[in-house]
């Protein structure tokens, strides 16, 4: 069984498959660091008051902000 929720709603240590992008509100650069759908994400550590996020895709060490995580549909596997 899969779950669909934002990026921004996972907790540490999560995983998950990247589902959707919402281009217009993720910076250029982040879809070039492999933000990008069927790619697989971690939540490794938040920030203090939860934000940033820092997250591991495909490998890469990525810190996004929560603002901008909501826009990023993921499936987590159960």
């Amino acid at each position: 069984m899969s779950l669909l929720v934002t990026l921004a709603e996972i907790k540490r240590g999560e995983k998950g498959i990247i589902v959707d992008v919402s281009s217009i509100h993720i910076p250029l650069k982040l879809l070039e660091m492999g933000c990008l759908p069927g790619n697989s994400v971690e939540l490794v550590q938040m920030a203090p008051f939860a934000d940033p996020m820092y997250l591991n895709i495909n490998g890469s060490h990525l810190a996004i902000r929560k603002e901008t995580a909501i826009h990023i549909q993921i499936e987590i596997s159960k």
